[in-house]
């Protein structure tokens, strides 16, 4: 059976730690991290099979794991990722927006050349990423528009510099509107879908984005149109919010499971 490592005890790593004790995902959880080590102990504590609460995040990867599963943050991902593959294991992120930096992309690119290693990005929150891969080169038009309840939208940093009050918002507003890029970094906690979306299709500077609040909504919701020399595809995901953590979709958390029980599966695999 694959070992894994996890970086972040959070909602996302507790399910996914949770689906590995119950066998959901074949495979053992070794070592855990996380930033807090509160975090971690309270996750080992609901675990049947009790994994190794390492004290550095770079030493998850320094114990014999087949994969690394980063469900912390973008600051997580530019911390360790290099260095997981360095020592020449696989890497399963969930905080895409790290690789929305050229910068970054390319060296990690090139890592996973040089180590003969793979890098996992589970499909999030969205669907038809498949379809999206397939028609890049005849792409013309790619964008997203996600709505979410103004309370998962809370602490992103482009309040920082806004004078929006998401407690005052009474219908359906408009926050944010252009590239993928730009909207990774302004709320990087919420909009991992974008840059997903982009690093399939056209990239993250030709990836339009709209960001609404809308505080009548019990959903996260995602319309994505893509056009384009092969014809168009317009497609609608209408997702709950984890009851853990709102800020994240409960398809996201699916997604990251299925993407792991693939990963350490044997048989037929459908889809791409």
């Amino acid at each position: 059976m694959k070992k894994i490592g996890l970086l972040g005890c959070g909602a996302i790593g507790t399910q996914i730690a949770l689906a590995i004790d119950s066998g959901k995902i074949p495979a053992i959880l070794t070592h855990v991290y996380d930033i807090s080590k509160d975090a971690a102990i309270e996750l080992v504590s609901k675990l049947k099979t009790k994994p190794e609460i390492v004290e550095n995040s770079h030493l998850l990867s320094s114990h014999p794991v087949n994969i690394v599963v980063e469900a912390a943050s973008q600051d997580a991902v530019k911390d360790i990722s290099l260095s997981v593959l360095q020592n020449k294991r696989d890497l399963m992120i969930m905080s895409v927006g790290a690789l929305l930096d050229e910068t970054i992309y390319d060296i990690l690119s090139d890592a996973c050349k040089d180590f003969g290693k793979t890098i996992y990005l589970p499909s999030g929150a969205i669907a038809g990423l498949d379809g999206i891969k397939s028609i890049k080169d005849e792409l013309e038009s790619l964008s997203i528009t996600t709505t979410k309840h103004p309370c998962s939208l809370k602490g992103a940093p482009f309040f920082e510099n806004s004078d929006i009050n998401l407690d005052a918002i009474t219908s359906s507003t408009i926050l944010f509107e252009g590239t993928a890029k730009e909207a990774v970094s302004l709320f990087p906690a919420n909009i991992n879908v974008a840059a997903l979306l982009s690093l399939s299709g056209i990239g993250s500077e030709k990836t339009s984005v709209k960001i609404v609040a809308d505080p009548n909504t019990d959903k996260n919701t995602h319309h994505i149109e893509a056009k384009g020399k092969f014809g168009k595809m317009i497609f609608t995901i209408e997702n709950f919010p984890d009851i853990n953590n709102p800020k994240t979709s409960r398809l996201a958390i699916l997604s990251a499971i299925e993407t792991l029980r693939k990963y350490c599966s044997d048989g037929i695999q459908i889809g791409t």
